[in-house]
């Protein structure tokens, strides 16, 4: 064995499950960048494979499947729980504790030092489903006999989060809003470059046996305060108009017809929202004193002036579970960008001199669907200019070239 193989055999190797949603993907990225071995879980491996970092080992895996865990867990050091069912029409709570139970079995017999998972914030009095099974999994993944970290969060701030894109979503299209009592309560958001400074800080703490950590912003807002920033960070006058008498549950129901892309995750969301998520312990700056949390408004800030790189990464949608079925097209939308990829052969056309030619009738099609595009996601004429012609495929159909259209949209 090579020095640099022996090496690279001794670092501890992390376990990354989700890493196909938004945080398991960001943090797949930042463990891979800090030099660590990582290796990722993944019911459908090959689609997580063609966007992993080179380095990064995917596995099969499934939490309902128990037979799979062993092989993905062989060897790990650390183990995040990154994973969720809340888009399941089945009963999510369930299916959430029980996969949690089979990963923890298996996390044990295969001695695994540790477990980090990110869970919710939040008292154990009166909780919502949403949020009372993520206390479950907590609990069930702390008395698994692997010391676990589990880490409450609240709201994450951060272009591409479920709950960012749900505060977007509404500022955005509703120039007047209704709101319910329920948007007064109190919540703690934090930053997604905060939280993946936890979680990746998470497996060398020096703590023995499991704890419990709250994290969040530095500010204490309510969703109505969150709604307002956003509003004033965009230069969107907004009217706010209360309302005592749309609960949380008709909020549900009025958001799945404002934003249906939000609508089956978000309607579980929206219930855990009479619950304050609040910090309430300072263990977080006792474990972790080398991170210092943004507040709300740096927080937005930062997730509008990130939006062009993050367009490339991770969203919540992205997620198997988010979706609930398969799409038959790749559309998928980022602040003011809307995306429809989609790929068609053709034959090639014939050019004037019999041969055929890649660029002819199929490079002005490409140039007008680019054109198109472009013109839906706000880019200027002079950007447009710069389409990208069809390529020639091997098996002789044209297609779209698969480099970024001029709009700067990439399609998947």
């Amino acid at each position: 064995m090579t020095s640099s193989a022996h090496h690279e055999a001794r670092r501890p190797l992390l376990l990354v499950t989700g890493a196909s949603g938004y945080i398991g993907g960001r943090l797949m990225r930042a463990l891979h960048d800090a030099g660590a071995r990582v290796r990722c879980m993944a019911r459908r491996p090959d689609e997580l494979r063609v966007r992993a970092p080179d380095g990064v080992e995917v596995v099969h895996g499934d939490v309902l499947d128990a037979a799979s865990l062993p092989a993905a867990l062989a060897g790990v050091d650390t183990a995040y729980f990154l994973i969720h069912a809340m888009a399941t029409p089945r009963d999510f709570a369930h299916e959430e504790c029980e996969g949690a139970r089979s990963f923890a079995q298996a996390a044990l017999a295969a001695k695994v030092r540790r477990i980090v998972y990110l869970g919710g914030l939040g008292s154990d009095v009166g909780l919502s489903t949403h949020l009372a099974s993520r206390h479950e999994v907590g609990r069930i993944l702390r008395d698994s006999g692997v010391p676990t970290i589990e880490l409450r969060a609240s709201v994450i701030l951060g272009s591409g989060s479920l709950s960012f894109e749900l505060v977007r979503a509404l500022v955005e299209r509703l120039p007047v809003m209704l709101i319910p009592r329920w948007v007064r309560t109190r919540t703690q958001p934090i930053a997604i470059g905060d939280v993946i400074a936890y979680l990746s800080a998470a497996a060398e703490i020096p703590v023995d046996g499991s704890v419990v950590v709250e994290i969040g912003g530095s500010d204490r807002v309510s969703y109505l305060d969150l709604m307002r920033e956003y509003a004033a960070q965009r230069g969107l006058r907004r009217t706010f108009i209360p309302v005592p008498l749309l609960t949380p549950g008709l909020s549900g129901r009025w958001l799945g017809l404002v934003t249906p892309v939000y609508a089956r995750v978000g309607k579980k969301l929206i219930d855990g929202v009479r619950n304050e998520t609040v910090v309430t312990s300072t263990i977080a700056a006792e474990l972790f004193p080398g991170i210092v949390p943004l507040g709300m408004r740096a927080s937005i800030a930062q997730a509008l002036s990130n939006e062009d790189r993050e367009f490339a990464e991770t969203r919540w949608s992205d997620a198997r579970s988010s979706i609930g079925r398969t799409q038959p097209w790749g559309g998928s939308s980022l602040g003011s960008r809307r995306v429809d990829s989609r790929q068609v052969s053709v034959e090639r056309p014939e050019d004037r001199r019999g041969g055929t030619s890649a660029t002819g009738s199929g490079g002005s099609a490409a140039c007008w669907i680019s054109s198109s595009a472009a013109r839906e996601c706000g880019a200027d004429a002079a950007t447009r200019s710069r389409c990208t012609p069809g390529t020639r495929s091997t098996s002789g159909a044209w297609r779209p070239s698969s480099r970024a259209g001029c709009c700067g949209c990439v399609p998947r």
